[in-house]
């Protein structure tokens, strides 16, 4: 089980992304305020979940937190600032939605702008560590999928409702056959870096 707090007094939001290593699409972040000893034995880093048990977790969460906020930065906002940036923008846009002012933030990762007034603690794997944080990871992961998977019906071809925007083989492929669409990140390219076993690989380099 993960655990509860890491200052065991303060309220505490955990902070998390979801996106960043797409080609398409915000990356989205968000914020979560839970219950003092909440506990939950199924919660955990919302990569090693499936998606019926994050939609799940996801109703969970939204129903038991004392707080909880999504945010996203925009394709021109990751161009313009850098990925690592936008990200932070997107977590301190959702910080600033809560409705309740925590004392800490605990923010996966090891990479952090302060924001204004509060403290935060970079914990690396920290979704897999803190209740809060994963808790956020599971919140940004579903909605920028549905998000992603909203889009897909305006643009079938690049297979965004299976994909969510990252570089999967048919993601790829369609990009180099039919070009950038303005969902994606102008600052992402794709290029040919070399061969192995008689296979293309493909770099991204934001």
């Amino acid at each position: 089980m993960l655990k509860t707090s890491f200052t065991g007094h303060l309220v505490e939001a955990g902070c998390d992304e979801a996106g960043r290593g797409c080609l398409a699409g915000p990356v989205f972040a968000a914020a979560v305020i839970l219950p003092s000893g909440y506990i939950s034995d199924e919660l955990n880093d919302s990569k090693q979940l499936s998606a019926a048990r994050r939609e799940s977790l996801r109703k969970e969460i939204e129903s038991n937190a004392v707080a909880w906020a999504v945010a996203s930065a925009s394709p021109p906002e990751i161009d313009s600032l850098n990925i690592l940036k936008a990200s932070i923008l997107s977590m301190h846009r959702a910080v600033s939605l809560l409705g309740t002012t925590p004392g800490l933030l605990l923010v996966d990762g090891n990479r952090f702008l302060p924001y204004p007034g509060i403290p935060h603690r970079c914990i690396v794997k920290g979704d897999a560590i803190y209740m809060s944080i994963a808790a956020a990871s599971v919140l940004a992961k579903t909605y920028r999928d549905d998000y992603m998977a909203a889009l897909h019906a305006e643009y079938p071809e690049y297979g965004w409702d299976r994909n969510k925007g990252y570089p999967s083989p048919v993601h790829r492929q369609t990009v180099e056959r039919l070009g950038n669409t303005i969902h994606h990140r102008r600052s992402f390219r794709i290029k040919n870096c070399s061969t192995f076993a008689g296979q293309r690989q493909l770099r991204l380099d934001p």
